[in-house]
Order: C-alpha cells, then sequence, then structure tokens
C-alpha cells in the first residue's frame, strides 16, 4: 500500500495570522493617504514572495519609498512580521506531532524571504515536517500549479497520495486540479476529520464539494 502524505499550507492553517492594521497604523503616522504603502510597495512584495529580491533589498527600497530612517525600517519590518508569523495553531500541530510514523508530513506555503529562518526559530516547522516549500524558495506561487508540483516531488510521492490543506478556496481546487486530494481549511475539528479519513487504512474519500462554492 503506498503511504500516504498529507501537505499544509502555514497562514491560516498552521498559524493564526489575522489583520493587525499595522500597515494602516504606518499610515497614519506618516501622514498618507490610505492605501498608499501597498501601492508603492507592491513590486517589492511581489519580488519578495518569489525571492527575487533579497531582505536587504527590501529594507532599502521601504526607506526609499517610505521616507523612512533606519530605526523606522526596523520597526516598520519588526510590524510586517509580526503579523506575518502570528501565532501557531497548537490543537493542529500537536495533532500533527502524534501523525509521526503514520504518515508522510509536508508544507507548501506562499511565503516571503526571510519567512523560513523565523518560522524555524519560533514554531519548529522542520521538526514537524519532512519538507517545507517556500514560494520565495522555488520562485513560483500558489495557485500555479507547478507549486503543487514541486511539493510532490519534494515529499516523492504522487500527487494522488497526497492531500493538500489551505485556507484558501483557490489553492484547494488548483490542488485537486493537479490530481491531489485537497481539503479547505475552516477549523480544526473538520481539517482533524479529514486527514484522519485520509489516512484510515489507506482508503481516501471522495473529493469534496467544489470548496469555491462555499460561503
Amino acid at each position: 500500500m503506498t503511504e500516504a502524505c498529507v501537505i499544509l499550507d502555514i497562514g491560516g492553517v498552521l498559524e493564526f495570522t489575522p489583520d493587525t492594521g499595522w500597515v494602516q497604523c504606518w499610515e497614519e503616522r506618516l501622514e498618507l493617504p490610505r492605501g498608499t504603502v501597498h501601492a508603492r510597495m507592491h513590486d517589492i512584495w511581489r519580488a519578495g514572495s518569489l525571492g527575487s529580491v533579497s531582505e536587504k533589498d527590501v529594507h532599502e527600497q521601504v526607506a526609499v519609498r517610505l521616507g523612512l530612517d533606519a530605526p523606522q525600517v526596523d520597526a516598520f519590518m519588526a510590524d510586517l512580521w509580526a503579523e506575518y508569523l502570528g501565532t501557531p495553531n497548537e490543537e493542529l500541530i500537536d495533532y500533527l506531532r502524534g501523525l509521526r510514523g503514520r504518515c508522510r508530513l509536508g508544507i507548501l506555503s506562499n511565503s516571503f524571504v526571510g519567512a523560513r529562518e523565523r518560522e524555524t526559530t519560533l514554531y519548529r516547522f522542520d521538526e514537524l515536517v519532512e519538507q517545507i516549500v517556500y514560494s520565495h524558495e522555488i520562485g513560483i506561487e500558489k495557485p500555479d500549479p507547478r507549486a503543487f508540483d514541486a511539493a510532490c516531488a519534494a515529499m516523492g510521492a504522487r500527487a494522488e497520495d497526497c492531500l493538500f490543506v489551505d485556507d484558501v478556496a483557490v489553492n484547494v481546487e488548483a490542488a485537486r486540479a493537479t490530481g491531489m486530494q485537497a481539503h479547505l481549511y475552516e477549523d480544526n475539528a473538520r481539517t482533524i476529520t479529514r486527514i484522519a479519513a485520509h489516512l484510515d487504512a489507506g482508503t481516501f474519500p471522495p473529493a469534496e464539494p467544489d470548496a469555491s462554492r462555499r460561503p
């Protein structure tokens, strides 16, 4: 029997990452119109998510585009990372720790340059799963099919043997289109039930309804 594999997203699944309002706070502090920060930084945020800029580049562009001095840049980036990293989903993480030896575990995350170092330090995801595939390291973001292919390849697993868990419906549908099983994260109880079903004697339940139609 082929060994089952579970691949999970980070933000919104393994981490709770609510909007902290940090961008609006900085716009008020700098007396900038609402939306200015993202408008000025959009291409840098995108480049950071695909790994085409370094953290040093990001800091330099924040300083230039927002007119911040070095201490302000450090404070700005600290606020960015506080929201990005959020807090750990302890219940789900504890459940996954208990799956060691029962299945293979991996992560596929749309990320930002510097995420691996910080999430490893804070949450030790590298000890929770076998492989972590970050968008900023492979230069591809979900829902691009190549991201899911990369995750399966990193795990050495067939798509049909993998269950992918994400809190974004379009990513769930994209995973299904590549042949993976997929589950839309809404809460821990339903997610744990779905993972358990995936592992049950190697028999996988039918595909779930189209996640994009859920409220």
